[in-house]
């Protein structure tokens, strides 16, 4: 396919993401109850543990709106994401065979779990990384959160672990393209470890070493599952191939 083609159909599947997204924040925008209690419960749970004023606040007149936009849109990206990781694989599927695109229901039945279940391991550290980061707030002091700060911090923490969980299912759609064997990705395995370290550090808000290892350990067991996954489809290839030529 030609370079413009390639364009145009990103900038199709992009277009296609982002409808999706939308009609996920829809249904998110009549959810905003009971998810914005959710997300609030840790700094709630602060202020009766340690008898501190621990409050989410809005600031502005605008403020309220702008939080619920950023609810809603935070579901979207979530509930939609079969749709987003969908169009992903979507946009690489012209460049596999016939037999290939068989996968895709493969990649959407692993992808999507993954984000998932990165989202949830976030969501499951959470509580910890709002105590670890409001546990310098001085005793008898007040502690007045921006929700759109907060909302911030909490979105960037799922979705950076969500994406995280979703780097096997690059690494064997690449392989599977024949653009990185699997024995490149594991001779790289020490850079894998540095990247993973680096990305774990920046994407976990906290600044802890568990909250890291948590983040990094997964990743590294995912990486390697990868290449064993990527072993074994160009295995198979091989013997494919062979079997033509006979």
């Amino acid at each position: 396919m030609p370079l413009l083609d390639h364009l145009r159909e990103l900038r199709s599947r992009v277009l296609r993401a982002a409808v999706g997204v939308l009609v996920g924040a829809f249904a998110g925008w009549f959810l905003y109850a009971p998810l914005f209690d959710a997300l609030q419960q840790p700094v709630v749970a602060l202020a009766d543990e340690r008898g501190s004023t621990f409050l989410i606040n809005f600031s502005g007149v605008a403020a309220s709106l702008n939080v619920q936009l950023t609810v809603s849109l935070f579901a979207g990206v979530i509930l939609s994401s079969p749709w987003w990781i969908y169009q992903v694989w979507a946009f690489v599927t012209p460049a596999l065979s016939r037999t290939e695109k068989r996968y895709t229901l493969a990649f959407l039945g692993t992808g999507v779990p993954l984000f998932l279940a990165g989202a949830a391991l976030a969501w499951w550290l959470l509580p910890k990384a709002v105590a670890i980061l409001t546990g310098f707030t001085p005793q008898g002091a007040a502690n007045i959160i921006d929700a759109q700060t907060y909302l911030g911090f909490i979105m960037r923490l799922v979705l950076a672990f969500g994406v995280a969980f979703l780097l096997p299912v690059v690494m064997v759609a690449l392989t599977m393209l024949g653009l990185v064997s699997a024995r490149a990705w594991l001779v790289g395995w020490r850079w894998a470890v540095l990247g993973t370290a680096v990305f774990a550090a920046m994407a976990t808000p906290t600044g802890d070493a568990w909250t890291m290892f948590a983040l990094m350990l997964p990743m590294l067991l995912l990486y390697f599952l990868a290449v064993g996954i990527g072993h074994l489809a160009e295995r198979r290839r091989a013997r494919r191939v062979t079997a033509d030529l006979r």
